[in-house]
């Protein structure tokens, strides 16, 4: 349930105008998600050590930031692992959500690119095709006045 939020966020983002605001809100929350699932497991975890919510919070909060102030840690080997499976976790959660929004911006600006060439070529051939009415107007003008009768080019017959 709480990564279905996540992909709400995310999926809302893909859809939405590209906006850096709405990408630090799924990377916020993605974070959030991680801190909250962190918080809860660690503290079923390791009771002694965090023996509340908030103290799991701030410690989730911590070590998926990598920020890692070291005040507070898991002691008991299930906590330590919790803990390590959960920093693998929740960087990569992170980083991959992140990257999938670079990837997004990059994407966008490489679709925004096609889009703005091809209104170029479309301009240019117009630009073209109207040099090419005007020469080959100027050309039938010319040829009208060399030869006014429209013999030129006939073939000629000796006697």
């Amino acid at each position: 349930m709480v990564r279905l939020l996540v992909m709400r966020r995310f999926e809302a983002f893909r859809h939405a105008p590209l906006s850096v605001r709405k990408a630090m809100a799924v990377i916020v929350a993605a974070t959030l998600v991680s801190v909250l699932v962190g918080g809860v497991l660690i503290r079923l975890v390791d009771p002694e050590e965090f023996p509340d919510l908030g103290t799991g919070m701030w410690w989730a909060l911590q070590t998926v930031t990598t920020v890692g102030y070291g005040d507070v840690t898991p002691e008991n080997t299930a906590g330590r692992f919790v803990g390590a499976l959960f920093l693998l976790e929740a960087i990569a959660f992170v980083t991959i959500v992140t990257a999938v929004i670079t990837s997004s911006f990059v994407e966008r600006a490489r679709q925004q690119q096609i889009a703005d060439s091809e209104t170029a070529d479309a301009a240019g051939i117009e630009q073209l095709t109207a040099q090419l009415a005007e020469i080959t107007a100027k050309l039938e003008r010319i040829q009208q006045t060399v030869d006014p009768g429209g013999s030129a080019g006939a073939p000629t017959t000796r006697s």
